[in-house]
């Protein structure tokens, strides 16, 4: 994820014009020196810190990115807070609901302590669903179906990786269900009532990535599938999985509606698809149907690149998170989603991985 956020940094002047700022990546600390200096040296990044508290306290830094794994999140939080530097934080927020908790008793105000990447709102297409359920097209939302789904942990001799091991803060839960369950009620304007939760792990243990002969136990959940009903009574599901066989990067959803409904995939993210209720169904059908709205590129200004016309990727999403995170930065915005949109969605995770729930 790191070489992700790089790319969006080193990338913004090109598809952003004009820009009204300047990024410089001054900086980097990962878990050992020698990743480090590996990554400094490929993405000429100007120099090393031994921990991001180092480089928090550092005067010639404006703003921590963090894209670590989930459990060494905290520590940059809260030093860059004491520093008085806001933050780009890959999601989950922590992975731990005790963690979550702890920021937020200690950062005073985290609409503008920094921005959370839920980079699947930032698609032309989830931007136009959300307006969409804004001005009423909608009508009044009664339920909604959303799905995150990966394969990579069908096969047992898959090599255990830290997403798998709770220890980490992760699971598919935190990993993948934290981004659909952020987008569904994001998009529908509305927060969870109660969850009802049920969670997978297919397989106990897996092997080594050292020692392929040696098995580890797993710990971090391959399903989770949950039954929510939104405060407003609507009912619908949403379902993590990284054991959806035939999968690839497959988020979708849909929502909805007494006057509509929605329909989007992460697989054809050009296209936000739309049902309008009032259609008329005669003669032979009329023109009732989906209806394919070609969102593609068509960002707002002063995004001038590449035209509105060429097919959009997964990259484009990650480019207009950031974008937006650096641009309430230099306007003096709160920012959208900010860290106490990661503390909600924690709290609501934490509900979800309740035993027995």
């Amino acid at each position: 994820m790191g070489r992700t956020h790089a790319w969006c940094w080193r990338s913004l002047p090109f598809f952003y014009d004009p820009l009204g700022f300047r990024c410089e990546l001054h900086g980097i600390t990962t878990a050992r020196p020698e990743t480090a200096e590996r990554a400094r040296e490929t993405f000429g990044i100007a120099r090393t810190y031994p921990s991001a508290a180092d480089m928090a306290a550092d005067p010639a830094i404006d703003i921590l990115d963090i894209a670590s794994p989930n459990n060494a999140h905290l520590e940059a939080i809260l030093a860059a807070h004491a520093a008085g530097k806001p933050v780009y934080c890959d999601k989950p927020l922590t992975g731990s609901p005790q963690e979550a908790e702890t920021i937020a008793g200690t950062v005073a105000d985290p609409e503008r302590a920094g921005q959370m990447v839920f980079h699947n709102r930032f698609f032309p297409a989830t931007l136009r669903a959300r307006q969409m359920v804004e001005e009423g097209r909608l009508g009044e939302v009664i339920g909604f179906r959303g799905a995150y789904l990966h394969s990579g942990n069908v096969s047992p001799d898959k090599p255990i990786a830290w997403k798998d091991l709770r220890q980490h803060g992760a699971g598919v839960l935190y990993d993948l269900g934290s981004h659909i369950l952020d987008l569904i009620t994001w998009v529908a304007g509305d927060g969870p009532a109660e969850i009802i939760a049920r969670r997978r792990i297919l397989h106990p243990d897996r092997p080594s990535r050292e020692d392929p002969a040696r098995r580890v136990a797993q710990d971090g959940d391959d399903q989770t599938t949950m039954l929510i009903t939104l405060r407003s009574g609507a009912v619908g599901t949403i379902e993590a999985s990284k054991i959806a066989t035939g999968a690839q990067d497959e988020l979708r959803f849909e929502i909805d509606g007494t006057k509509g409904a929605l329909r989007f995939s992460l697989m054809d993210p050009s296209v936000l698809e739309h049902f309008d209720a009032g259609d008329p169904e005669t003669p032979c059908g009329g023109l009732s149907g989906f209806r394919r709205i070609h969102c593609i590129q068509r960002y707002e200004k002063p995004a001038v690149f590449p035209a509105a016309r060429a097919p959009i990727g997964w990259l484009r999403g990650h480019l207009h998170c950031l974008y937006s995170f650096i641009a309430a930065h230099h306007e003096g915005r709160p920012f959208e989603p900010s860290l106490a949109r990661g503390i909600e969605i924690e709290r609501w995770l934490a509900r979800a991985a309740e035993p027995g729930r």
